[in-house]
């Protein structure tokens, strides 16, 4: 493996993490009465190293790669849609070119593998690693090397993220079929049936479903006596930009970045990647709890209180980006209320 994939993990700042909770026990407020947003003030100290923790410079990262598996019928939209939405995003017609527009913050589309080329695109990097991954009812989504290409397209990523003096890092992704992607890599890495796993992605109906939760057995049967460690379930049965937003969390949490945990996809790439580099979770926040249905179990397995339950399941980053107003303003309250010293406000006996 590449030799920056074994470089240490940052720590979190714990004496920034008691600072910030003492000062949440003097502000002008019961204990606790700003429930999680105290938390996440308290958290985000700890990353950040800093007592007046901050989310306004946020960089969003899309990954879009279209998937082998898609010639199983796994997807209700045909795969010719990941190429037009990595034109939607050049043009800011997508969700989550809205939301960074709207939350002032920066967006870099990172083309690492569709079928098809792209022409040259505002806001496009083309990093095509492969033309789409390999069909995994079929064959390995990726050759080792293809998968650490796909890993140091999400270390770029952080890398010019940081460049651009990023607070808080979000990882998007675009891929037709990609929930079966991620879908396999979950129950490879739960020992689970597909069945508990699969759900509508793009707007299956139940025997949609019914034939992913077959697609994605067909491709655990392939692979159950050759996946040995987390990389080999990366590279066996994700894809190309599933492996760019693994690549992108390990790298914020070797450089000490925060990063926003989208939906399903997302979840999915922390998940495997967690089980390689259980340090890489100290960096995660999560934004919101998607309706795809098997994403609240990948919640309660990664320990993940997600920040909103809006019934989304859009990806792009959608999902996380609609949670950063919520972090602003925890961070708002944690530095800006009076204590009750400084209000003259009596303070009750706890």
């Amino acid at each position: 493996m590449t030799d920056w994939l074994q470089e240490p993990i940052a720590s979190l700042d714990t004496a920034a993490r008691e600072r910030a909770r003492a000062r949440q026990g003097q502000l002008t407020k019961p204990p606790g009465a700003l429930g999680h947003l105290e938390a996440m003030a308290e958290t985000l100290a700890a990353m950040q190293r800093r007592d007046d923790p901050r989310v306004e410079r946020v960089q969003v990262a899309v990954f879009a790669a279209d998937h082998g598996v898609a010639a199983e019928e796994v997807s209700a939209f045909p795969q010719a849609v990941t190429v037009e939405m990595v034109r939607n995003f050049a043009r800011g017609g997508a969700a989550v070119s809205v939301l960074a527009r709207e939350l002032g913050a920066g967006l870099t589309v990172y083309n690492v593998g569709t079928i098809e080329p792209v022409e040259p695109l505002p806001g496009v990097e083309d990093r095509r690693v492969a033309p789409g991954s390999g069909n995994i009812a079929r064959e390995p989504a990726m050759t080792a090397e293809q998968m650490e290409a796909a890993l140091a397209v999400g270390r770029e990523a952080v890398d010019r993220a940081l460049e651009a003096g990023c607070d808080l890092f979000v990882a998007g992704e675009m891929g037709i079929a990609n929930t079966t992607a991620a879908t396999a890599i979950v129950c490879a890495v739960f020992d689970a049936a597909p069945q508990d796993f699969a759900g509508p992605g793009t707007g299956l109906d139940r025997a949609g479903v019914a034939r992913k939760a077959l697609v994605v057995q067909k491709a655990l049967n392939r692979v159950r006596a050759h996946i040995d460690t987390p990389w080999d379930i990366l590279r066996e049965l994700g894809g190309l930009e599933i492996a760019a937003i693994a690549g992108a969390y390990l790298r914020a949490a070797q450089r000490g970045l925060p990063f926003l945990v989208d939906g399903y996809i997302a979840s999915a790439a922390l998940l495997v990647l967690g089980r390689a580099r259980p340090e890489v979770r100290d960096w995660a926040l999560f934004g919101h709890a998607s309706a795809e249905p098997a994403h609240r179990r990948l919640l309660s397995a990664l320990e993940a209180r997600p920040l909103l339950d809006l019934g989304m399941r859009l990806g792009e980053g959608s999902g996380a980006l609609a949670a950063v107003p919520v972090l602003r303003l925890a961070c708002a309250l944690h530095n800006g209320m009076a204590t009750f010293s400084e209000a003259g406000v009596s303070q009750g006996d706890v």
